[in-house]
């Protein structure tokens, strides 16, 4: 994978975690005094760093779960293994993961699993 689609595909699932994080600490007063309590007050700074036990206690289940293939998407980038499908290994299409940059498989196994789960 390129390394400019690399950097573009990183700053977006930050972006994407900073702005649930925002929404989060504008709607939710437990989530807006475990952030304050915080050191750092940036929120990128925050958002680059793992969520403790407390912070998930205070997320909604939809969040959470965002939050989570945001931070997997941003393993697998460190790894080099970011736009691989984890089911088959092929790799996800660009144009899949600028629209979805958490997605963790390739469109054919995702409309598997959906088509298994009806």
């Amino acid at each position: 994978m390129d390394q400019e689609l690399v950097a573009r595909m990183e700053k977006s699932l930050t972006d994407l975690k900073v702005e649930i994080i925002a929404n989060l600490v504008a709607s939710n007063k437990d989530f807006k005094e475990i952030v304050e309590g915080m050191d750092p007050k940036d929120l990128a700074d925050i958002a680059s760093d793992d969520i403790d036990r407390k912070t998930i206690e205070a997320l909604g289940s939809q969040e959470l779960k965002r939050l989570k293939l945001i931070d997997s998407a941003l393993t697998r980038l460190q790894q080099g293994k970011y736009g691989l499908c984890v089911k088959c290994g092929k790799r996800i299409p660009q144009e899949r993961l600028e629209a979805i940059p958490y997605a963790l498989m390739c469109i054919e196994c995702k409309t598997a699993e959906e088509r298994r789960n009806r």
